[in-house]
């Protein structure tokens, strides 16, 4: 069994890790680490798994585990590494945005490799770092890498992609509270969403050449997950060849579906998948993603890469049942 620690364990990403872990055929869940909670059973912070686990908080941690995942938010992993330290044999997993971009992956001689599984599985499976991609990210990279791959990214993409209020943490802020999300419809950060980094990192990661913009408008949904992407470019290929080359890239990767029928982000909520439909009208290609932002954008993503890593099947306790109604 794989021993597993989780650190920042009162936030959305670390509940759904607990749900995922604690039935999982292969890993065990060692210590759950939370200051604000240490003491309290799990269930205070995530009342929906009362009764299936029994365990607390600590403000505690185990060095010796097999794997670590970190939830901390968004530039907390650095400084918490520096001030704990974990055996040389423990894999990390880290769901933040400290180790995501090149010039970011190393730190205290550790090297993180960028855990986009269908970007970058072999270096995965031998990794024992692995920086999480962001929820949006792999939505949009999903969406764009068959092309890349093709050296076909000539011309700008328009991006639109709407997200849940789960997207933004647990902590409140003015736009989370459920009086001003409710029935209502905002864009924030446009055209320059903190996860353009790695997005155009992975695209030219495939496409070296690529030099146009990826004109993003992120947008705040009234739901509490899942992401919808809407994004197009031109292209002068045929819907039946463009629909050959992605289903050809993603054949040997089992979470992504490629479809020409109109989807619906229920289709994936819930679950780890990412459903990309395709369209052509004239020379422009619309392309849609849509994944659930705290599984395959956060943690199921992460499970994913916890079975590469230790050699196990990627699926493995990752079929999840979808959100049909």
């Amino acid at each position: 069994m794989i021993k597993v620690g989780i650190i920042g364990g009162s936030g959305y990403t670390a509940g759904e890790l607990i749900r995922i872990l604690m039935f999982h055929p292969n890993a065990k869940l060692d210590f759950v680490y939370s200051t604000t909670n240490a003491g309290k059973p799990l269930s205070i912070a995530h009342q929906d798994i009362l009764g299936d686990i029994e365990m607390n908080f600590t403000d505690t941690i185990n060095p010796d585990v097999d794997v670590v995942f970190l939830c901390l938010g968004h530039g907390k992993s650095i400084a918490f590494l520096e001030n704990n330290k974990f055996s040389d044999s423990t894999k990390i997993i880290d769901l933040g945005n400290d180790f995501r971009l090149t010039k970011d992956k190393d730190f205290n001689g550790k090297s993180f490799v960028y855990g986009l599984p269908e970007l970058n599985k072999n270096d995965i499976k031998s990794a024992d770092y692995i920086a999480n991609p962001g929820c949006f990210a792999t939505a949009i990279q999903l969406a764009l890498l068959p092309l890349a791959a093709e050296g076909a990214l000539t011309e700008d993409v328009h991006i639109n992609a709407t997200t849940g209020s789960t997207g933004a943490g647990v902590g409140l802020a003015a736009t989370s509270h459920f009086s001003w999300r409710n029935n209502n419809f905002s864009h924030y950060k446009a055209f320059e969403h903190q996860h353009l980094g790695e997005i155009n990192q992975s695209i030219k990661q495939l496409q070296a050449s690529f030099n146009d913009e990826l004109i993003f408008i992120p947008n705040r949904g009234d739901f509490p997950r899942g992401i919808f992407a809407t994004l197009y470019t031109k292209s002068e290929e045929s819907l039946e060849n463009l629909v050959a080359k992605y289903e050809a890239f993603y054949a040997d990767q089992p979470f992504v579906t490629v479809t020409t029928t109109n989807i619906n982000m229920k289709q994936v909520v819930q679950t780890n998948k990412c459903i990309i439909s395709l369209m052509k009208k004239g020379n422009r290609v619309l392309i849609t993603s849509t994944i659930d932002n705290l599984l395959k954008g956060a943690s199921g993503q992460a499970v994913q890469n916890m079975n590469l890593m230790f050699g196990l099947e990627e699926t493995t306790g990752l079929h999840l049942k979808p959100c049909g109604f």
